[in-house]
């Protein structure tokens, strides 16, 4: 085993087949029997659901309850956010300083090892498919309303004060109303021919109605939308972390913007291991095992914790491969040419999932 320090090299002159997201590294004469393959790091990926309220006065709103009997109308134009939900989930991404070469010896029979296309390390002498991964929700927007001042009438559009556009669209809004009455008792004197008629004639009367009301009533509407924010950890616990702060007013703002309440991570390391101190005789000796073979990760597990307004939105445990440390498989696992060894890799965590023989 070497450290490996240009990955892009070795990928351009080993041969290789892709699949839809792994690439397949052949260990042949022509790379020297060698494949170059990188451990990952675990980052944690935040994502924060939240919902946008929109609320807009009518022109008219002073004259709701004179007219439509309405008590509550919108009396001034404001935005608001509502925190609805934070998820946590973890992912592998390339650890730079975890690049390695491993070395086959030239009678092994057709090694390979898969990778992802980052270089990560999925199998060796095996194929890897990963998990179908669930589309990600998109934003709810809300449909387009109709505007309300293409269903105003001339005499109203010429009225001479707001009072009295109001009155008039009262009345309009009456005469619907009494237009929808007349159709469901039958009594219309020009009734809709069928049922789709029928559909179709309510549809635009109660579409009316809603729309001329809201000048009276205001409008409101709400959106919602998310964001995903990436935490690396180092060996380090975490110990309330601000990673962003979201404020009723403004939604998410950034971890320093103080218009906004905090958003804290905290993650610690359930098994932390002692520091080990070692001989130069244990030094060389463990020198030694790591320059061959293929160096893989034991993840330790983590405390997750995310908290708003003293509310726990996650608390869950997670693997972090920071957390942990790193063994090897020695070579001559991969030397037996009537059984070939597969080895099944988590890419997430560069740890070992399954060992075939």
């Amino acid at each position: 085993m070497k450290y490996y320090l240009s990955l892009l090299l070795l990928l351009s002159i080993g041969s290789m087949v892709s699949a839809q997201n792994t690439v397949k590294m052949s260990a042949v004469k022509a790379n020297n029997y060698g494949v170059a393959y990188s451990l990952p790091k675990t980052s944690i990926l935040l994502t924060v659901q939240y919902t946008k309220t929109t609320r807009k006065t009518g022109g008219f709103y002073q004259y709701a309850e004179r007219y439509l009997s309405i008590t509550n109308p919108i009396t001034e134009n404001s935005t608001t956010y509502t925190l609805d939900n934070v998820t946590a989930t973890t992912n592998g991404i390339v650890d730079k300083d975890k690049s390695y070469l491993v070395e086959f010896r030239t009678n092994t029979t057709a090694p390979y090892v898969t990778l992802t296309k980052d270089g990560l390390i999925c199998a060796i002498n095996d194929d890897y498919t990963f998990p179908k991964e669930e589309s990600p929700a998109s934003a709810v927007v809300p449909a387009e309303k109709p505007n309300p001042n293409s269903f105003l009438s001339e005499e109203i559009l010429r009225a001479g004060s707001t009072a009295k556009q109001a009155e008039l669209i009262a009345k309009q809004i009456y005469r619907l109303r009494e237009s929808r009455t007349n159709i469901l008792t039958g009594e219309a004197d020009n009734m809709p021919p069928d049922g789709n008629a029928y559909k179709l004639v309510m549809a635009q009367l109660e579409e009316q109605e809603k729309a001329l009301i809201s000048l009276f009533t205001g409008t409101e509407e709400t959106s919602t939308d998310s964001k995903t924010f990436t935490i690396v950890p180092d060996e380090k616990d975490i110990d309330n972390r601000v990673i962003l702060r979201f404020s009723s007013k403004l939604g998410i703002v950034d971890a320093n913007d103080l218009s906004g309440a905090p958003v804290y991570l905290t993650l610690k390391n359930k098994d932390p291991r002692p520091v080990l101190i070692l001989t130069p005789k244990e030094e060389k000796e463990l020198e030694k095992k790591f320059s061959a073979g293929i160096i893989y990760n034991i993840p330790n597990k983590a405390a997750l914790q995310i908290v708003f307004n003293g509310k726990d939105l996650v608390k869950k445990e997670c693997d972090v491969a920071q957390y942990g440390m790193q063994d090897v498989l020695a070579p001559k696992m991969f030397e037996n040419n009537k059984l070939p060894v597969k080895v099944i890799f988590y890419p997430d965590l560069g740890a070992i999932k399954q060992i075939i023989q």
